[in-house]
């Protein structure tokens, strides 16, 4: 009897305990103010990586370290040669609509520029339609100015055009009325289309239009005469183009918040854009109501005459190809192989990854540390960007009107011949979460609708999360692209924060992977994919090393230059410091050099620049027999007793072994 007394007693206590920690965390929650996104790991995470008490991580310079051969090259877009400026006897005024995402938007302006300075003209600030068409959007900003520093843009380029906000006053009115004649220029435009067909028009109207949609208007590689013109492209894209300050200022804090946990960060764009899955009919890489709105864009391509093949493609032989994106599984197996361990910090870059948080899961299972600018921006700072819009309904999905009797007698009239005797079967109910989202119609309707005043909306916004992305993914100690030089002509994400990355610092750790390649060593270990053999990994490992330095970077060169020249503004935009090694000099079959043409740096940039490069890189040097099959961590770190370890550890620390059915 004193025995169950006692466990009676017992129980009353630990139930006494568990409600008085109840009431304290109810008040600790009644009194929080923090306002973050839904999804939020910044606060985990930072607290994950301060809960390792007097333990700091030393980065491991074999996975962030600068790549060593390419520490010479310097950015250096100025003039070389008698370069004077405008001359005040302008030719006219050019204005121009640019159509398209942030990609094609920043490479549009760049040629503008480029061919104002050839036509001796005046620009005329674009209009950028993406944020023109969005109704609603906040007052504050107009066309331009919702994405860029207008006022810098202008005074950073008078040394090269000359840039007005509008046209003057008497000539807007003739604009409305579409008195001046107007041009849509390919992308691949040469310089003597402009020269011979629309320089006459502009001394004659003295104002001419543009109308861009495909990501340009001039071709990528000019003659090499013209290499002023090309390092002028290189001055608007990496020093005239800013962002507006309101998106500088929150791009760096997200770029400090990341740096804070006190270890390097990898930023890693997926580029699953439905536009160009559909373009490479990538459709079978995706599963359910993904792939047939692949499939319904890529119809959408071939009535427009943009895709010249059939609707239905086998996607595994494009993937093997090379046509289609890594997918975020393929990057996570590829990411470990190379070393970095799971509590690697990840920065998801991209305004669009189609098919959602679901084709993330697996990256997310093998790197828990995967954060966007969800996770380091709370909804106060994201909506601050905005600026004051005006609301809109938050469900635009509309069903479509039922069917009178009538009508559908009248369509079991014109089905054609069938078996009479029993009627048609009943349609599928069709559930309300097939249709949220704006994918809803594909459940109801087999054309797809309209955009919406929200759609449109989504659409400017995604210039402003894309130009966040950017800075992150420029900034960060390493970059991952998923897909880039896709064949299709148009500029990619990856591409300009790949061509910044060189011209900035071309040392800085950016892998440039051959998807074909890729998709041969994954077809040799599809069955062991997360338990690979050593010289699977070994053949990864030599590869993206490979990818890194001067091989992957004359890669880069022949596949991405003909492109588009901001994505490899090498040689015409750099300079080399003297260094112990003679680069190596390479040409193409065109005859222009692709790699090691670069000039020596002037005297004045030597000066407190110059990294010794005999010694950097050396450190931390790893032989391949040291590693680990799979996911080693590579980590140096001092060594510490299990006592100095607190109980806290990272999400990512918990389970470092991957199973195939996890």
């Amino acid at each position: 009897m004193i025995f169950k007394s006692k466990i009676k007693w017992v129980a009353v206590f630990v139930l006494v305990l568990s409600f008085a920690s109840l009431l304290r965390h109810l008040s600790i929650a009644r009194f929080s103010t923090v306002d973050l996104v839904q999804y939020s790991a910044l606060t985990a995470f930072h607290n994950d990586f301060n809960s390792i008490s007097g333990r700091q991580s030393v980065p491991n310079k074999k996975l962030w370290g600068p790549v060593k051969p390419l520490q010479s090259l310097q950015p250096y877009a100025n003039p070389r040669s008698n370069y004077p400026v405008p001359n005040d006897q302008s030719n006219g005024f050019i204005y121009a609509k640019i159509f398209g995402g942030f990609e094609k938007i920043r490479s549009t302006i760049c040629d503008l520029v480029t061919i104002s300075r050839l036509l001796n003209a005046t620009l005329v600030i674009p209009d950028i339609q993406e944020s023109t068409r969005s109704k609603g959007i906040s007052s504050r900003f107009k066309s331009f100015t919702y994405l860029y520093d207008e006022v810098h843009f202008i005074a950073s380029l008078k040394n090269d055009i000359v840039i007005v906000k509008s046209l003057p006053d008497n000539l807007k009115a003739a604009r409305k009325r579409n008195e001046f004649p107007s041009f849509r220029p390919k992308k691949s435009a040469s310089p003597n289309f402009y020269i011979k067909e629309v320089l006459p028009k502009l001394r004659k109207t003295k104002v001419i239009g543009l109308v861009i949609a495909d990501g340009g208007c001039l071709q990528s590689i000019l003659p090499p005469n013209m290499a002023e013109f090309q390092r002028l492209r290189c001055r608007v894209a990496f020093h005239a183009l800013q962002f507006r300050p309101e998106i500088q200022v929150l791009g760096h804090k997200m770029v400090e918040r990341l740096r804070a946990w006190g270890q390097p960060f990898l930023a890693y764009h997926p580029g699953l854009v439905r536009e160009t899955l559909a373009y490479h009919g990538c459709a079978e890489l995706f599963q359910d109501v993904h792939t047939e709105l692949i499939q319904y864009r890529r119809k959408q391509m071939i009535k427009k005459g943009i895709v010249h093949e059939e609707l239905s493609i086998d996607s595994h032989l494009r993937r093997e190809n090379g046509s289609c994106p890594l997918m975020p599984e393929e990057v996570g197996i590829l990411l470990r192989s190379m070393g970095y361990p799971p509590k690697t910090i990840i920065y998801l870059a991209g305004s669009e990854t189609f098919g959602g948080q679901r084709v993330l899961v697996p990256l997310r299972a093998m790197f828990p540390n995967l954060v966007d600018r969800t996770s380091l921006c709370s909804n106060k700072e994201l909506s601050d960007i905005l600026g004051p819009e005006t609301p809109l309904p938050q469900n635009p999905f509309q069903r479509l009107p039922a069917k009178s009797k009538e009508q559908l007698k009248e369509k079991w009239k014109k089905a054609g011949p069938r078996p009479r005797p029993l009627p048609p079967p009943p349609g599928r109910p069709i559930y309300q979460h097939e249709k949220e989202g704006w994918y809803g119609w594909i459940t109801e309707s087999d054309t797809e609708p309209d955009l919406s005043a929200l759609d449109l909306r989504m659409q400017a916004h995604r210039l402003i999360w894309d130009s966040l992305d950017y800075i992150v993914s420029v900034e960060a100690d390493t970059f991952f692209p998923g897909f880039n030089n896709d064949g299709s002509g148009w500029p990619d994400f990856s591409s300009l924060v790949m061509g910044h990355r060189v011209y900035e610092v071309a040392s800085s750790r950016t892998y440039r992977p051959d998807r074909k390649v890729a998709a041969e060593l994954f077809n040799m270990t599809r069955d062991n994919v997360y338990h690979p053999k050593h010289n699977w990994t070994v053949s990864v490992q030599e590869h993206l090393k490979k990818s890194l330095s001067e091989e992957g970077l004359i890669r880069q060169s022949v596949l991405s230059k003909p492109a588009l020249f901001i994505s490899h503004p090498l040689p015409e935009c750099s300079c080399r410091i003297s260094s112990a090694n003679a680069p190596v000099h390479v040409k193409g079959n065109d005859g222009r050099t692709i790699y090691g043409g670069e000039e020596e740096c002037p005297k004045w940039m030597k000066h407190g620049d110059e990294v010794p490069l005999d010694s950097a890189g050396e450190e931390g040097k790893v032989e391949d027999n040291e590693l680990s099959e799979y996911g080693s961590t590579l980590d140096e770190q001092p060594e510490s007793n299990d006592s100095d370890r607190t109980n806290a550890t990272l999400v990512s620390e918990q389970d470092e072994e991957m199973y195939p059915n996890d």
